[in-house]
């Protein structure tokens, strides 16, 4: 199979692109190097655990959100702008303890020379920087002119960052991103550390961008269960959440062999397993007007406590996707159904 040479002598290019260019051609080496995998390649980093960054805003609640940023730019052509810096500011406004990202730009040659203000930093240093909060990504992708995959900012310490391919072809390079958070000794810090790690010390965030094609998302789903299955102890908590590209409501009902349940559904699951209808999603997608349900979160261990989107013309102006936001709760203490959240300054509450 072709694919991992395709994608070293992607990677070189880059390096000597950016080398030229005086850009951070060593940084990107040894990234390149550990994202040229093959399909099905697991890889794991060890992290040092640290300290917390910053205290979340409700104790016992969990606030996660999901978003698909587009890499940081909006339009088409010559009307094309950079909107990374804006989604900073949107993060904030969304207040979120674990913000899962799809489509984020590691470097892109030619934007940072269209765009006076691309950043010189990776797009999730950059918002994790800005945010006070800790990162982890892993390419899915590499172009001609950069590359990107997925990436997780997290108020929890870090334990371990692996990734898993699940590519279905080779014109779409995908991945799982999977993120080992801390949470025994944090006690004081959500009021109790069963409320962060839903009675678990260890909490599994898995970020995931499926493709467009409706039999290879199929394949990935089931991937995913099994990689669950085989690399996440039974008695730890899970959320997986992104991008499944899952426009006709056909995914779900896999992850439950696992546990995992629909936490951003606008009613709890069927006693019976069955996925929530199609209309009870909340729709993600175009942000402007949304009218398709790509984006959901699934969690083990935990219960929706409340449920938001971020909507209308302000988040329309940060990318095509709408953020998803969900507050949980330890499964035992949550009540059925998801209030709405309460709206904030660019317009958090739950619409379509």
């Amino acid at each position: 199979m072709k694919m991992p040479d395709r994608r070293q002598q992607k990677a070189a290019r880059l390096r000597a692109a950016l080398s030229a260019a005086g850009g951070p051609a060593a940084a990107l080496a040894s990234h390149a190097a550990a994202s040229a995998r093959g399909p099905g390649d697991a890889s794991e980093t060890l992290v040092e655990p640290s300290a917390a960054v910053a205290a979340p805003t409700v104790a016992g609640v969990l606030r996660v959100a999901s978003y698909n940023i587009h890499k940081g730019v909006v339009g088409l052509g010559p009307t094309k702008r950079l909107s990374i810096h804006e989604l900073q500011e949107g993060l904030r406004e969304l207040d979120a303890d674990l913000v899962f990202l799809q489509e984020v730009q590691f470097t892109h040659l030619r934007h940072a020379r269209r765009f006076s203000h691309w950043p010189e930093l990776p797009q999730h240093e950059v918002l994790g920087r800005g945010l006070g909060m800790h990162t982890a990504y892993h390419t899915n992708a590499t172009t001609r002119h950069g590359e990107h995959g997925n990436a997780l900012l997290t108020r929890l310490p870090i334990l371990s960052v692996a990734h898993h391919d699940v590519s279905d072809h080779r014109f779409e390079q995908r991945g799982l991103l999977h993120v080992r958070l801390q949470c025994a000794g944090l006690g004081a810090w959500h009021g109790g550390s069963s409320a962060v790690g839903g009675g678990s010390a260890v909490l599994h965030a898995i970020v995931v961008h499926f493709g467009l094609f409706s039999a290879g998302r199929k394949r990935q789903i089931a991937r995913l269960v099994h990689y669950i299955a085989a690399q996440v102890p039974g008695d730890e908590s899970v959320i997986v959440a992104g991008d499944f590209n899952d426009w006709r409501g056909q995914l779900g009902t896999e992850l439950a062999a696992v546990g995992l349940i629909d936490v951003s559904a606008r009613q709890s699951p069927h006693a019976d397993g069955r996925k929530p209808r199609w209309r009870h999603r909340v729709r993600t997608f175009p942000a402007r007007l949304p009218l398709m349900p790509l984006d959901r979160i699934y969690a083990r261990g935990y219960a929706a406590r409340s449920l938001g989107l971020g909507w209308g013309a302000g988040w329309a102006r940060l990318s095509d996707h709408a953020p998803l936001l969900v507050d949980l709760e330890p499964a035992t203490t949550a009540v059925a159904g998801a209030a709405p959240l309460a709206s904030s300054g660019l317009g958090v509450g739950v619409r379509g």
